[in-house]
């Protein structure tokens, strides 16, 4: 199997350099037109140039793909709004959205201003909501849509100094776990990809020996596949180095008590039962949690 998107049309936010850029020109070298988003600014999300963005369509129209750069900052609806309009005149339809984009401002919570902890919120969290939005109707009326956010071990798993980041990313989880779901009967598939790559969002945490190994290339044939006619629908998929894993949230079997007996004290008591990540298991979403609970307390009342 070859996957290929002859046809299709890929917007990809965020993708002036690093991941975006690597996701945008392998998307082109497979057949998709790509729109180029970037705002253009510091990786602490300051300033602003389509510069970069430029650059990357060049590269693509040089390799004999088609492309357009767009500045839109994806915290601003009507700016999105002109790239979904001018992406729909020029070439009809929207295909696949890869929500990329993204500002870094570490600190620890505890010295942690408002601004810092709003402006990361805004781009990751909003700004793909902004997109998604945006690009939401078009796919459903087409009947098809492959859409990406951007997770982080930072939000899967937590990291000292990135509350913020941390926060936003593990949201888009959640985010891409209803938009699973109710885009289903329009075949609009939503996954999250956790990469680690070297970047501009990373070159600073990490030694030069891990760096050189982290391509963002290494990366990018995760998104291919979740953007794939071929791909999954509400996986997380986590990817570095050439390495590809799934990430799952499991809820352990647990144990249910009578009325009488759903105390704190006998909460501690049978803790290592509770807590057993052995019994886990993965929900799809909707009631199956809340009838796994009625069902058990049923069992035990007898």
């Amino acid at each position: 199997m070859t996957i290929r998107f002859d046809g299709q049309v890929a917007i990809v936010t965020g993708a002036g350099n690093g991941l975006g850029r690597s996701h945008a020109l392998q998307l082109a070298a497979r057949g998709a037109k790509v729109v180029v988003n970037d705002l253009g600014g510091s990786v602490h999300g300051e300033g602003g140039s389509v510069s970069a963005a430029q650059a990357v369509v060049d590269e693509i129209v040089a390799a004999g793909g088609e492309a357009m750069a767009h500045g839109a900052n994806v915290c601003k609806a009507d700016e999105v709004a002109d790239m979904v309009k001018a992406t729909m005149a020029k070439w009809g339809r929207i295909d696949i959205l890869v929500n990329n984009a993204g500002i870094l401002r570490d600190k620890s919570f505890a010295k942690m201003e408002e601004s810092d902890w709003d402006a990361v919120i805004a781009v990751h969290l909003k700004g793909s909501e902004v997109c998604t939005k945006a690009v939401w109707e078009i796919m459903r009326e087409q009947n098809y849509g492959r859409i990406i956010m951007t997770t982080s071990s930072s939000g899967l798993y937590g990291n000292f100094g990135q509350s913020n980041y941390g926060a936003a990313k593990m949201a888009l989880v959640g985010f891409m776990n209803t938009l699973c779901l109710e885009g289903a009967k329009y075949n609009i598939n939503v996954n999250c990809l956790s990469p680690v790559a070297a970047t501009r969002m990373t070159e600073n945490l990490m030694p030069e020996e891990m760096l050189a190994a982290l391509k963002p290339e290494l990366v990018t044939p995760a998104v291919l596949f979740m953007a794939s006619k071929e791909g999954p629908n509400r996986a997380v998929i986590a990817a570095g180095a050439g390495g590809f894993a799934r990430a799952v949230v499991l809820e352990t079997e647990g144990m249910a008590f009578r009325e009488e007996d759903a105390t704190p004290e006998n909460i501690a008591a049978n803790w290592g039962t509770i807590a057993d990540a052995a019994t886990g298991k993965e929900y799809k979403g909707g009631n199956e949690q809340t009838i796994k609970f009625l069902t058990n307390a049923q069992k035990v009342r007898g």
